[in-house]
């Protein structure tokens, strides 16, 4: 865990590896709850049956659940003390490059990008890609940007 002292103190954060969180399991109730909660009951994340004849042998979880992990892989490694609030600022870019099967594990490998100030603090800007265990190719590689006021 980085634990940054302040919020103008991100910057030097910039460039820097910050880590990779434990394994997570990602399993079918997740997904359910997700699928619930959004509506996207498409087969191939809730129906356990007929997914294990599908592509995947099994249920994967959606793309966007698996986004969501990426605020808390971030949070796991960095800790901003001294601030007011931060707040989520988007994504520069998200691509979904291998499916996360049921029961699967995964984790976060967290870099600073880099920083920039704004008006009352800084915007910085995380790479993290989702690894996929036992997988050569990660499950997500996402930038996310992060506006920390003091």
């Amino acid at each position: 865990m980085h634990v940054v002292p302040s919020v103008t103190a991100l910057a030097d954060l910039a460039g820097t590896d910050l880590g990779t969180t434990a394994w997570q399991v990602m399993d079918q109730s997740q997904i359910d709850t997700f699928a619930t909660l959004t509506g996207d009951r498409q087969w191939i994340h809730v129906d356990t049956e007929r997914a294990s004849t599908g592509p995947f042998g099994t249920t994967i979880a959606h793309g966007m659940l698996t986004l969501s992990f990426v605020p808390l892989f971030i949070e796991a490694v960095v800790r901003v003390d001294n601030a007011g609030f931060g707040l989520n600022y988007g994504f520069e870019r998200i691509r979904f490059t291998a499916p996360v099967r049921s029961g699967s594990r995964i984790r976060g490998a967290v870099r600073c990008v880099g920083t920039e100030a704004v008006t009352g603090g800084v915007r910085a800007r995380f790479g993290v890609t989702v690894e996929l265990e036992g997988s050569a190719r990660p499950a997500l590689v996402a930038e996310q940007a992060i506006v920390w006021l003091e």
